[in-house]
């Protein structure tokens, strides 16, 4: 497969190809085009030219050895859907490229049950994994038994001796919740997942540090998803809480959560402040823009790829943790406190 070729089955420019991919460039041409581009070279297995280059270097007769990846999208069935996940995979698969190693496949924790994915991984045709989002112990052992070189990213530090890029979401939500209490808010809804979850660890740690009650009223444990935000959202107005402003677990949960609450009538921020973890690229396109915690996703991904191919050519074997900064994106979905703020249904006509 050549950059022609690529770019006649893309139906782009030669040089368009050769900028998003060689160069890894993110403004030379759209997300769906480059989505396009990059799941041609996954499927053709195309290599960058220094590989060809060095091997007409080491002669005709030496044998070419095909450097590639997989990568497990752990938290959910869809997360190759999740904006950042798909984004945090994004960035490895262009990072691992720049280094002559091609993403050869991606599943799913749901997936290894599948025959016909068990048997691609038990053949092992890949020379390491990487683990998108938290899994368990089980798929660990498994990935473990089927791969020497495996690295984790995520917002969840591990228990296992394994190399690891985190963003610490327990800190990160420390940091959220410590914006809206510092904001005088004192009655904070929760909307996310609560086991094995160090974001609602944090909210819990929060509330206590900041001496408030952790009321299991102001509580709902819902699916990481716009659907769950939603219907999260929906419980809370249900029970007549009254919250005057939520932390919801990711983005996309605040999403579905912030539709949910303008649906029944209520104002975000007057009425109810949000603030989230993530910073997808949709957050700032929100009405009204969403305040978040921004995490590194792009450096997550590069930095993975670098830890995972470092690994697997023998540069480093004692396990690497590593923890990259976030910081807050104040935007339009929080306010200082007022006491006619209120998520209570009782306050509207509905």
């Amino acid at each position: 497969m050549t950059l022609k070729e690529i770019a006649k089955e893309a139906g782009v420019s030669i040089s368009t190809v050769s900028r998003v991919i060689n160069k890894n460039s993110t403004s030379a041409a759209s997300k769906e085009v480059q989505e396009r581009l990059w799941e041609i070279v996954r499927r053709t297995g195309y290599v960058p030219n220094s590989s060809a280059r060095d091997l007409k270097m080491k002669g005709a007769n030496s044998p070419h050895i095909s450097h590639s990846i997989a990568c497990l999208f752990a938290r959910a069935e869809d997360s190759k859907s999740d904006l950042f996940f798909s984004t945090l995979a994004r960035s490895i698969e262009q990072e691992a490229f720049k280094r002559n190693y091609i993403l050869k496949y991606s599943f799913t924790a749901i997936d290894i049950h599948h025959p016909n994915v068990l048997r691609l991984i038990t053949d092992n045709h890949v020379d390491g994994v990487a683990i998108l989002g938290r899994c368990s112990k089980q798929t660990l052992s498994f990935l473990k038994k089927y791969f020497n070189c495996v690295v984790y990213t995520g917002l969840n530090l591990l228990e296992a001796k394994y190399d690891q890029i985190i963003s610490d979401g327990y800190q990160a939500a420390l940091t959220a919740m410590s914006y809206l209490i510092n904001l005088g808010h004192s009655r904070i809804g929760y909307i996310g997942e609560t086991k094995y979850e160090n974001r609602y660890t944090g909210y819990c740690s929060a509330l206590n540090a900041s001496g408030l009650p952790l009321k299991k009223e102001y509580v709902v444990n819902v699916p990481l998803s716009s659907e769950g935000g939603y219907c999260g959202a929906k419980k809370l107005i249900d029970r007549n809480v009254d919250v005057s402003a939520l932390f919801c677990c990711n983005d996309v949960t605040a999403i579905g959560a912030m539709r949910a609450i303008q649906e029944t009538g209520h104002k975000i921020p007057d009425d109810v402040s949000i603030i989230s973890i993530d910073d997808i690229d949709t957050a700032q396109y929100l009405s009204p823009m969403l305040t978040t915690i921004h995490m590194p996703v792009e450096e997550m991904g590069q930095m993975t790829a670098k830890i995972l191919i470092d690994r697997i050519e023998g540069g480093h074997c004692l396990p690497i943790v590593m923890n990259l900064p976030y910081y807050l994106a104040n935007r339009e979905s929080c306010r200082q406190y007022s006491p006619s703020n209120n998520l209570s249904a009782s306050n509207h006509n509905l």
